[in-house]
């Protein structure tokens, strides 16, 4: 039996240490999974805005419902695990990640006879249990992954794997939106308004129920499969040798209560801007549900391109050239990958003239990660200033310049998670897994933010001078890289 170190302590594991090769392929999946269904929200909420005719704030209730199952199912996790001890170490971590394919799986299913029976609340429901088995898999497969192999290379599996989830939330605007929007779109019986008319897409299309059954059950299908592959993969299992810390000890940690709140505010700021692109857009430029959607890739992909030069950045080397000129050279190829994917689904509407603009802003990037100098807290709070200077582009900008500045500002979100969870869990030694878990729930940020800035856009008659609320998340997540990440104990 092989020890290794893991971020809460010690673990054994059951035989000699090997590459675990296969069981990092079938987690990367994971990641890859569930990063594609929680950009899928970002296609529900213009799908769902025009069938139930809702005004901003309602149509954001799609992310309400999501989110916060990710605060309700880790509470409940962590009250159980502060009276009982952890459930993982209990179950293990294979049984943790089929309970929360399952019920991905049955919250995917429970749409088809939401779009049935045409029950906004029933579809508010599904994600709330989509989002619970999210909240399993993710209190799973983060810390399997740190695990699953050397401490000292367990940041770069966990870049690796993030980088994958962004994978997921950059094609599924593209692939999800062409789906709902229009494959599916004129299957079955077309939806009718409360006058008896039928409600079409911005592009004259029926809209369907089946538009939105049928790519979830196959989604579901999808989860079914994993956990099928996930019971018969020969999977390592691992042993804590630490006596795991009840009640709130980490609480007594500044950082980390002041991290639990920048986890708060940039997953609130991030969901949200992702979520009114499409609808800001078209309030922009005018572009349609189709066409805009194939942008909001740039907004996902542009996380992507920041977690795999994140990577790159925070390695240890002593070739600063050679580092940048891979950055440079990942930078270029993403970029055009992305680019590809967007050009073919479009239906070849999209000349590179078009997205050269994003070019500039992954410039922009690059030399904000060298003012960071492959530090987390220097790399957020120059990747926050910058998101909170593109916010204030946008608000007093209109059209290309302002749909660009709102595009660009996922290249700046791509770090920021792994950078605040880093920063956040410092030095709590025996508190590390009390920690992870409270900034898990914090994730409730998701939730709460996009439904104030729908609110204060219903308010205003627009999203364009709402994109103010997001710059108050950005101000504190700046704060928190600057100061609040520094290792303090309140009490002893």
């Amino acid at each position: 039996m092989a020890t290794t170190g893991s971020a809460s302590g010690k673990v054994s594991i059951d035989g000699p240490q090997k590459n675990h090769t296969v069981a990092l392929t079938v987690l990367t999946s994971l990641f890859f999974m569930w990063g594609f269904i929680t950009c899928m929200n970002d296609i529900l909420i213009p799908f769902l805005k025009k069938i139930f005719e809702l005004n901003r704030a309602e149509s954001m209730l799609v992310q309400s419902a999501f989110f916060s199952a990710y605060f309700f199912g880790s509470l409940l996790y962590f009250l159980i695990s502060s009276i009982k001890g952890d459930p993982i170490e209990k179950i293990g971590y294979k049984n943790g990640l089929l309970i929360g394919l399952f019920i991905s799986a049955f919250g995917c299913f429970l749409f088809y006879p939401a779009a049935a029976v045409k029950s906004y609340g029933f579809f508010l429901g599904a994600l709330f249990i989509l989002g619970l088995g999210f909240t399993m898999l993710q209190i799973a497969a983060n810390p399997y992954v740190a695990i699953l192999g050397p401490a000292k290379t367990a940041s770069s599996r966990l870049n690796l794997s993030q980088a994958f989830n962004s994978f997921g939330t950059t094609i599924a605007p593209i692939i999800g939106g062409y789906l709902v929007f229009h494959y599916f779109a004129t299957w079955g019986q077309p939806l009718l308004n409360k006058l008896g008319e039928t409600i079409t897409t911005d592009t004259g299309m029926p809209m369907s129920g089946i538009a939105v059954q049928l790519p979830y059950v196959i989604f579901a299908i999808i989860f079914l499969l994993l956990a099928l592959l996930i019971k018969v993969t020969k999977l390592p299992t691992f042993t804590n040798e630490e006596k795991l810390e009840k009640g709130a000890g980490a609480l007594q940690y500044s950082h980390l209560v002041f991290g639990m709140v920048a986890i708060f505010m940039y997953v609130g700021g991030e969901v949200s801007i992702g979520s009114l692109i499409i609808n800001y857009i078209n309030e922009l430029v005018g572009y349609p549900e189709m066409e805009a959607k194939s942008f909001l890739a740039f907004y996902w992909g542009g996380a992507m391109i920041g977690r795999f030069l994140g990577a790159i950045s925070l390695r240890e080397t002593t070739n600063e050239l050679k580092k940048t000129l891979t950055m440079v050279s990942v930078a270029i190829v993403t970029y055009v990958i992305i680019f590809i994917a967007v050009f073919i689904e479009s239906g070849f509407l999209f000349s590179f003239q078009r997205v050269l603009p994003f070019s500039l802003f992954i410039i922009l990037n690059l030399f904000a990660f060298r003012l960071g100098k492959s530090n987390a807290a220097k790399t957020l709070y120059f990747f926050s200033i910058a998101v909170i200077l593109l916010l204030v582009v946008t608000i007093f900008t209109d059209g290309n310049i302002a749909m660009w500045a709102i595009l660009s500002i996922g290249l700046f979100n791509s770090i920021m998670w792994s950078n605040i969870f880093t920063l956040a869990i410092k030095d709590l030694g025996k508190y590390t897994a009390q920690g992870s878990s409270l900034l898990v729930m914090s994730i409730l940020g998701g939730a709460i933010i996009p439904v104030i800035q729908g609110y204060v856009a219903d308010v205003i008659g627009g999203y364009h001078y709402s994109f103010f609320v997001p710059i108050i998340c950005y101000v504190y997540l700046a704060w928190y890289g600057f100061s609040g990440h520094k290792v303090k104990k309140w009490s002893n």
